[in-house]
């Protein structure tokens, strides 16, 4: 049967020769390469972020009492020394008035013992009374005027309190949650709202030590964070839906101590925030271009993933491929890696369709002449 079926297949290539139709050949096509050589990139480190005011204040009171005004509402701009909240004022008034009406008495009463110690004094010098009488007349006038300071204080204190009923915007910002209402009872502690400063905005994120090690190195000066810091290029904000911040910004902080359980530190990039778009508790990404000189560039599709291991296919002089295990550096492009091992200037390695490949295959072959 199959020599049967061998001879039709004959004649029917027979018959179609004669017809002078060609025969379709199999033409081995190469797969894409590229030869190994080194570049200088820039690769955008880019680090989760939270935006913050960069005088963001918690208004909280001083003193307890009804909250008796709401002056303001959230999201409101306000300018610093702007009335934000009244508290119940009478009880501080009260206690104010009580303060100043002993700050009287106690005048009067430090008047009375001076001129007993001026009258026994003027006796004493004429022999009249004794020293006993004149040392008890000096110890009242003293304790005389011990007491008129000690009211002058409580007055003080008391007017410090009244004025703690009123509470005005520290800073010029925008006014954030208010999570109390007209009617509460309020004390020390409290918290009122937030008013953020946003003029300028800090997106805080956390960075390497490894990143920065020269900065974090014992024994480092102020001076020489400063400069670290200064030469550091600037950053971009990007927004949780991929938009761009239309400023850029500067790294003004490193924290001096590295987190024990997470191995970075905490870092800000400042930001100008003139038109207001930025707002405390947004959150986004910092992008923070960073120059690689000198490193060999390969696209992503050109290595291959095999566990926990990856590897290139490199091609040799006889056109075949060989694996060899490689290690990346992920550039965050979505599109490169970085070879840190296992390459060298030169090689030839495969690209597009590396994950077809197996071992020993032959992947570059001669084009077919062209016909004239």
């Amino acid at each position: 049967m199959k020599t049967k079926n061998a001879l039709m297949w004959a004649v029917v290539v027979s018959g179609l020769t004669a017809c002078g139709l060609d025969i379709p050949k199999e033409v081995q096509t190469s797969f894409e390469t590229m030869t190994i050589e080194k570049q200088d990139i820039t690769v955008p480190l880019k680090f989760s972020a939270k935006m913050k005011g960069k005088t963001d204040v918690t208004i909280s009171p001083q003193v307890s009492g009804q909250l008796m005004k709401i002056a303001v509402t959230e999201g409101q701009l306000v300018k610093k020394g702007q009335l934000l909240f009244v508290i119940d004022q009478r009880d501080a008034q009260l206690e104010l008035e009580a303060a100043q009406a002993n700050l009287q008495a106690a005048l009067a009463a430090e008047n009375s013992a001076k001129l007993e110690y001026e009258s026994n004094k003027n006796l004493y010098d004429k022999g009249i009374v004794s020293k006993y009488m004149l040392d008890n007349a000096e110890n009242s006038y003293k304790q005389a005027q011990a007491t008129v300071a000690q009211q002058r204080a409580s007055v003080n204190r008391y007017k410090v309190n009244l004025g703690y009923c009123t509470i005005s915007a520290p800073v010029e910002g925008l006014i954030g949650e208010i999570p109390v209402r007209a009617g509460d009872q309020v004390s020390p502690g409290t918290k009122l709202t937030i008013v953020s400063g946003n003029t300028n905005m800090d997106a805080e994120f956390s960075v390497t030590e490894a990143l920065i090690e020269e900065s974090v190195t014992a024994g480092v000066t102020r001076e020489d964070k400063a400069k670290f810091l200064s030469a550091l290029p600037d950053v971009t904000f990007l927004m949780k839906n991929g938009t761009e911040y239309k400023h850029k910004g500067r790294i003004t902080s490193l924290t001096g101590v590295v987190d024990a359980a997470t191995g970075s530190l905490g870092a800000k990039a400042t930001f100008p925030n003139p038109d207001g778009q930025l707002f405390s508790g947004i959150q986004g990404t910092v992008v923070m271009p960073l120059d690689e000189k000198d490193v060999i560039v390969v696209p992503q599709v050109a290595v291959v993933k095999l566990l926990d291991k990856q590897q290139v296919y490199l091609v040799k002089a006889d056109s075949t491929a060989t694996a060899i295990e490689v290690t990346t550096e992920d550039i965050g492009n979505g599109k490169d890696f970085i070879i840190t091992s296992g390459l060298k200037v030169g090689d030839k390695i495969v690209t597009v369709g590396a994950n077809n490949v197996t071992e020993g295959q032959k992947v570059l072959f001669p084009a077919e002449p062209k016909k004239k």
